[in-house]
């Protein structure tokens, strides 16, 4: 009976709006590696770097300083799925999502390239960041 009492207590408390153990996990595996020419904040996940054949994938976000207003409405945070050739300074990027709010659970857009192709990234961008970040890691 103590023990049911105890779980019952437990489950209220997290209930309540203590974080949970996973959620406290969960925000922290995204690292900042920086910000881009207009002060959005980019993120990566440490544990998405992997190099296939030279090419270093991973995933990164972006948390827009102040949201983007688009068609769709606003963008608060995105994520993407790029590969980064480092040989030669290019990115390609496989998948963007754009979320509606900070936690990343109401998607606005969600995009896949079929058929990724490489290019340079733009000065000051989330993909510049990213790639300077990956490629000076990857060393």
């Amino acid at each position: 009976m103590r023990l049911h009492t105890f779980i019952a207590a437990a489950t209220v408390t997290m209930s309540a709006g203590a974080p949970s153990r996973t959620h406290v996990l969960h925000q922290s595996r995204w690292q900042e590696i920086g910000k881009t020419s207009t002060g959005n904040v980019v993120y990566v996940d440490p544990r998405s770097i992997k190099t296939v054949n030279g090419i270093v994938h991973a995933r990164i976000r972006v948390r827009f300083v102040p949201p983007v207003d688009t068609p769709e409405g606003k963008w608060v945070l995105s994520q993407h799925s790029p590969m980064f050739d480092c040989a030669k300074s290019r990115f390609a990027n496989k998948e963007s999502t754009y979320y509606a709010d900070a936690a990343g659970t109401k998607v606005i857009k969600h995009t896949v390239n079929a058929k990724p192709g490489f290019g340079p990234a733009i000065g000051g961008s989330m993909t510049q960041v990213a790639l300077d970040y990956i490629c000076k890691t990857k060393r």
